[in-house]
């Protein structure tokens, strides 16, 4: 079983290529994140099965911009469901309001709205859960909070993969940036606390973090992009695709059996 997951940036200019390559990929389940609203309906067209959710409304002074997360499954999709995440807007201190009004929109703007996805798949008479997470770019405990609060949803009957972005920032260059969105200093002189608490997080929870120590988005060095697979699979491959086609993210992808 093929598994990818990309966010393929919500203003991404290449969309026929990003189009073309989700399309030709050997995917069973292809997980996406920051699709552009104009972009879903081209994903309804290919022949497979899909389920969708918001993952943000970004708020502009000319309107709202709705991207979404996607499940793709060349598997019948049993039943999906929504994981609402908080609106942290009322709890940020000046210094990230200050942050996010004075930087260009097209980096950071104001959010709404923000949830993850999971769905039901019947892969060769064995039903999988497959949960798709965007977590939010501000502060670990906030980020760690959400992956608890999608876990949750889990079943113990069910098999399990865990598809997103997880935002989780690993490098002494980016981790500042949790201080300048909300969090305490220490988030960002402790570089690599982050990384280390969700990789025991992944442990307790008998996820297996495919990809790890990989690097999967340029800018931060850091493995943002997830596939975790529940231990009754066998991970047979697992790879960071080198082209961005458009994005700020790599694709990755992972074979299991």
């Amino acid at each position: 079983m093929q598994i990818y997951s990309w966010n393929m940036l919500y203003r991404n200019k290449e969309l026929d290529r990003a189009f073309d390559f989700i399309a030709q990929s050997d995917f069973d389940i292809f997980c996406l994140q920051e699709v552009p609203e104009e972009f879903l309906g081209r994903l309804q067209t290919l022949p497979c099965h899909a389920a969708s959710r918001i993952d943000v409304e970004r708020l502009f002074k000319n309107g709202i911009i709705r991207n979404f997360v996607v499940i793709l499954s060349k598997y019948p999709i049993e039943a999906q469901g929504e994981i609402p995440f908080s609106d942290y807007w009322p709890l940020l201190p000046l210094r990230t309001r200050l942050f996010v009004q004075f930087m260009p929109s097209r980096f950071f703007s104001r959010i709404n709205n923000r949830g993850g996805l999971y769905a039901d798949i019947t892969i060769n008479e064995t039903s999988v859960r497959v949960f798709n997470l965007h977590l939010i770019l501000a502060q670990p405990a906030w980020r760690l909070k959400e992956f608890e609060t999608a876990m949750a949803k889990r079943d113990p009957a069910r098999p399990t993969i865990v598809c997103g972005d997880f935002n989780t920032l690993q490098k002494p260059h980016i981790t500042p940036l949790n201080w300048i969105l909300g969090g305490p200093l220490r988030d960002s002189a402790f570089y690599n606390r982050e990384r280390t608490r969700i990789e025991q997080r992944f442990v307790e929870h008998e996820l297996v973090n495919a990809l790890f120590g990989g690097v999967t988005h340029p800018l931060s060095q850091s493995q943002l992009d997830h596939i975790l697979v529940s231990r009754s699979f066998s991970v047979k491959n697992a790879e960071v695709l080198p082209d961005r086609i458009g994005s700020d993210h790599h694709p990755i992808r992972v074979e299991v059996a």
